[in-house]
């Protein structure tokens, strides 16, 4: 495939080039490299690259791609929260418009990296795609909105797909510590604390971020009939835990670490488990590579070899929302 990608020097972005290439596909990747500067390891470069907001993509731009994975974003709650308006100027506005565009340049199909946090706090537990959603942030919501206006561009020419995907977690070229397990892990290391800033209780589904960069791979080889104009939730149904479950792996792994409960953020409304039966069933092969435990210790021990410290942990350089607050002249 000769497949176009946005936000390639993201957290996810960096694995899914790798493996793009590792696949023998031809890569563009579009990034505006907002976030420069904040790489931990080198990079997989694709084959060529647009340095190039999303919203300044034109029509030429997206000649001859046979799929469009897009996956640049104001990328959490957080980050969504710091100017709501500008998170659906980018998350939803460009990325309709980027979908009518592929469309136009005759692209057969467009995934979108959305996210389970649609279901924000959950009616019940071990929601599926047919379950109400319940958004509680701007960034949730710019997620929904754009699912229901690129469905409506779905023909017999255009296949929109929709990965609700479950919170990322793990080792990435392009590290961030503004995800819950990796959050945790990091307050261990830098404090010799695991600081969780609600009561403990929320219920989150986890996926290694690099199992969700093979979720756009196997998502977009699948048959169209199998997958066209569906919105999928991409995790695993074993994968779903409790804050203070995380907690507890956190400990598992530096058990000199205490666990203090912050309060920070009182009750967390956020709070779904989810299943991911739909997914099992359209890809029956698809499986994950990492679960929570392994994909912690492969973290784990890379922030050991890199000397992960406190320093890191309070600087910009992996918490996107404080190198976003010193870069909003690039995108406002």
């Amino acid at each position: 495939m000769n497949v176009f990608v946005t936000g390639h020097r993201g957290y996810i972005g960096a694995h899914l080039i790798d493996l793009l290439k590792q696949g023998g596909h031809t890569v563009t990747g579009c990034d505006l490299n907002l976030f420069e500067g904040c790489g931990w390891e080198p990079v997989v470069p694709p084959d060529r690259e647009l340095v190039k907001d999303t919203r300044a993509i034109e029509v030429s731009d997206l000649d001859g791609f046979d799929c469009v994975m897009h996956l640049a974003a104001i990328s959490n709650d957080p980050m969504g929260a710091l100017d709501p308006k500008l998170t659906f100027d980018i998350n939803r506005d460009a990325s309709i418009r980027l979908a009518r565009l592929a469309k136009q340049a005759g692209i057969p199909r467009f995934l979108f990296a959305g996210s389970c946090s649609v279901y924000g706090k959950g009616t019940k537990l071990d929601l599926d795609e047919n379950d109400p959603l319940n958004p509680l942030t701007a960034y949730a919501q710019s997620k929904i909105e754009t699912e229901t206006a690129v469905s409506e561009l779905a023909d017999d020419t255009f296949s929109p797909v929709f990965l609700r995907n479950a919170t990322a977690f793990g080792h990435s070229p392009m590290l961030r510590i503004d995800l819950v397990v990796n959050n945790l892990l990091g307050s261990a290391l830098a404090y010799g604390e695991i600081r969780i800033k609600s009561d403990g209780t929320p219920w989150r589904p986890l996926i290694h971020c690099r199992d969700i960069a093979r979720a756009f791979i196997a998502l977009a080889e699948a048959p169209k009939d199998v997958v066209h104009n569906r919105a999928i939730n991409v995790g695993d149904n074993a994968q779903n835990y409790q804050v203070k479950d995380v907690g507890d792996q956190v400990r598992r792994l530096i058990p000199s670490a205490t666990v203090a409960y912050t309060g920070e953020v009182g009750s967390d409304p956020r709070d779904y488990r989810v299943k991911f039966d739909l997914l099992n069933r359209l890809l029956p092969d698809f499986k994950l590579q990492y679960d929570l435990v392994s994909g912690m210790e492969e973290l784990h021990r890379k922030m050991v070899e890199h000397g992960f410290s406190k320093a890191d942990f309070e600087g910009p350089q992996f918490v996107r929302l404080k190198t976003l607050e010193g870069r909003m002249d690039r995108i406002s």
